[in-house]
């Protein structure tokens, strides 16, 4: 990789050039992101995943540049007018907008102006006056009338559209445009068609607006420019014509050695400002706001992460014998029983609310499905008629080591019609396929998420507005981390779990799953290498992150790569007991000095993470799952009163404050303003808080929150 990029990706990310260096040459030997953070600490300098994550995002975004960089070069040495001045300057660019400001003199253009000019032969004329090769332009003009060009005043003004293309290909006049309206204020106006159209309304607040684009919060410029894709609102950046006309004019002239009379100047000054209102301006001005967009993008793909990351990790029940209902009022409520590994084993409908209102029935059959199949938790969805199953249900007598919990149900009807639902349930219609998917995410969240399009979990801001590419990058990240984090069951995971295991992808994990069914299952990490296609760089990757439970060798079920194993042994032998002495034994892996065991790759980082995992081997870092209630005090909006305070579960977190379930059927804000101490620490998608209800908008369905606890 080239100096210059490794320089510019360890200032932007503020790491060292070693560690950007080191991670290029690892993704180049096809080493991915989990494997390099968590077995590669002493090449990394113990960057986390995201932080690796970063590095090859840019990695990548280099190679891109090389690409478009080729091109170009091949194409301006095509015209014969490849310097070596010029390569040196294109292959020394470190952003695209450097690259294509080379570029754009040379680069083929639609019929303009200029063009037009050009062709009544008006060239010569505009080359004159820009290298002050004359001194009283009019004179000159009249030597340049034809019949397609009957006037000096014609022969000036075409020399002035060439002179005006020329301002807007100079790189200095857009350096300057550019450091100019970076600064500036972002001007919104209303359409013709939003004074007519309701549906415009949702943007009246920016009907006539302005703001420094430096200070527009993510959300709002996002809101914007959404109102300006739907032909609701236009957008541009502010600037005075006048003061930038002077500066551009001397940034265009300033290398010319030769005098510009009064008259000559004018018609410079005219050329410069036609540029800049009509060229220079308006491409810069759609430049700074997409530069400004791709911020606010990179903001709200952070927050979207974020949220996603505290989803997968959100706290399992673990593996139990669940009762999984999805809720519903005229067309009942369905219910499906699972054994400990989510399999289906019952389903049926119950109707204890209106119209039917069959309570009793519905008592009758609960009550016998917690005893038939010994249910020991039930998730109760929390989408229409969620509030009123779940108080339905704990009415019911059952266990007492039974509980009841609330499941967001987002995404869970795109899960029972998709592809990977009918392939797992090929007999069940799309309502049970739902009622399982939220019994498997309490057990699981992970595990049954990785299913779903994180778009469609009912987390994040403006996902549709966002660049798609950049989004779905931080999202197979974020799930691929968190996968890699947790480990997998090798001899339980789901395909679509294993694929997002590191070095695995879709068509080995179904060659896993096959092979497992075939085989009877994995007793040793290194079986891996029986499956058809995998290899021994995709072992290397993935076997750190599989856990066998119940195998031979004890470090199969942890995170001690396969590759470490030897030095494992090594420890075990100098303090006179096995392997499987010593995983789990604190107090002998308190007396082992890693310094002694320090070779090649196996720095003090990598041999104090396994002493770690020694201690305590495949140990889930995901918190325990604990039950919830709402308050009895409300039900509706209309029960609400400004003061109460109430417990509710945090739905949704953006860069301006949460949306918190506080069961009344809609959600709460808790803005920014009235975070507290949370907005030091943070709120958690999910968690469960208290809050005091701070106003109540009936009309418009608005509830004004505030974070007590």
């Amino acid at each position: 990789m080239k100096e210059n990029y490794i320089r510019f990706i360890a200032e932007k990310l503020q790491v060292k050039n070693w560690q950007v260096e080191n991670c290029a040459a690892m993704f180049e030997d096809g080493d991915t992101v989990p494997f390099i953070s968590r077995y590669r600490k002493e090449k990394t300098g113990g960057l986390d995943d995201v932080e690796v994550a970063q590095i090859r995002h840019w990695v990548d975004a280099f190679a891109e540049l090389d690409k478009r960089k080729a091109t170009v070069l091949s194409t301006i040495e095509g015209q014969g007018a490849l310097t070596d001045e010029l390569r040196q300057a294109i292959e020394d660019c470190l952003v695209s907008t450097q690259l294509e400001d080379l570029y754009l003199p040379y680069r083929p253009k639609r019929r303009t102006r200029a063009t037009v000019a050009r062709e009544k032969g008006l060239g010569p004329l505009a080359e004159k006056m820009a290298t002050a090769a004359i001194r009283n332009p009019e004179a000159e003009a009249k030597k340049y009338l034809s019949d397609a060009v009957p006037t000096v005043e014609d022969a000036l003004a075409g020399a002035r559209d060439i002179l005006a293309e020329q301002v807007s290909e100079t790189v200095a006049v857009r350096n300057f445009m550019r450091s100019e309206l970076r600064r500036k204020n972002l001007a919104v106006k209303a359409t013709k068609a939003a004074q007519t159209d309701p549906e415009a309304q949702k943007y009246r607040s920016w009907f006539n607006y302005n703001e420094d684009i430096r200070r527009m919060p993510a959300h709002r410029l996002l809101a914007i420019l959404r109102g300006e894709s739907e032909g609701y609102l236009t957008t541009r950046m502010v600037f005075s014509l006048e003061s930038c006309t002077k500066k551009a004019q001397y940034e265009f002239m300033k290398e010319v050695k030769g005098y510009f009379s009064p008259e000559l100047h004018k018609q410079l000054k005219l050329a410069v400002e036609d540029s800049l209102d009509r060229l220079v301006g308006p491409s810069i001005s759609t430049e700074v706001i997409k530069e400004y967009k791709e911020k606010a993008d990179i903001e709200s793909i952070r927050v979207f992460g974020d949220n996603l990351r505290q989803l997968l990790l959100e706290a399992p029940v673990g593996q139990k014998r669940t009762m999984a209902v999805d809720p519903g009022f005229r067309n009942g409520c369905k219910i499906a029983c699972l054994d400990e590994q989510g399999n289906l084993l019952h389903h049926e409908i119950i109707y204890p609310h209106p119209p039917q209102s069959e309570k009793m029935k519905a008592i009758i059959s609960v009550s016998k499905m917690l005893q038939n199949y010994d249910i020991q938790v039930i998730a109760v969805g929390n989408g229409t008629a969620g509030r009123e199953t779940e108080e339905f249900l704990r009415r019911i007598p059952m266990p007492d080591s039974c509980k009841v919990y609330v499941v967001s149900e987002d995404g869970a009807s795109i899960y029972s019609a998709s592809e990977v639902a009918r392939e797992e349930f090929p007999d069940e219609d799309v309502t049970v396929r739902g009622a399982v998917s939220i019994g498997r995410r309490l057990m699981d969240p992970l595990a049954e998420l990785v299913k779903i399009d994180p778009k469609s979990l009912g987390i994040g801001q403006y996902q549709y507005d966002v660049d798609q590419t950049l989004l779905r990058e931080k999202l197979d990240d974020t799930v691929v981390s968190c996968v890699n984090a947790v480990g997998v069951n090798l001899n339980t995971a789901s395909p679509y779990l294993l694929r997002y295991v590191a070095g695995i992808g879709p068509a080995l994990a179904r060659n896993i799953v096959e092979y497992r069914a075939a085989s009877g299952g994995f007793e040793s990490r290194s079986q891996l290498m029986e499956v058809p296609r995998l290899g021994a760089k995709a072992f290397q990757q993935c076997a750190g992150f599989l856990r066998i439970r119940g195998a031979a060798n004890p470090l199969d079920n942890s995170a001690v790569h396969p590759e470490a194993y030897h030095i494992v042994d090594r420890m075990a032998a100098d303090l006179g007991v096995t392997t499987a002495g010593l995983v789990g034994n604190e107090a002998l892996i308190k007396q082992i000095d890693p310094q002694k065991y320090i070779e090649g790759d196996f720095g003090l980082p990598t041999l104090k993470d396994i002493l770690r995992e020694l201690a305590k081997p495949g140990l889930d870092p995901r918190e325990k799952a604990s039950d919830f209630a709402f308050s009895d005090a409300v039900h509706a909006m209309e029960d609400l009163e400004v003061g109460m305070e109430l417990p509710g579960i945090v739905n949704n977190i953006t860069d301006f404050g949460a949306f918190v379930d506080i069961g009344v059927h809609q959600d709460g804000l808790i803005h920014v303003s009235q975070m507290g101490e949370a907005r030091k620490s943070g709120l958690k998608l999910h968690q469960h808080i208290y809050v005091t209800v701070m106003g109540v908008d009936l009309e418009r369905r608005r509830i004004s929150l505030k974070f007590v606890k």
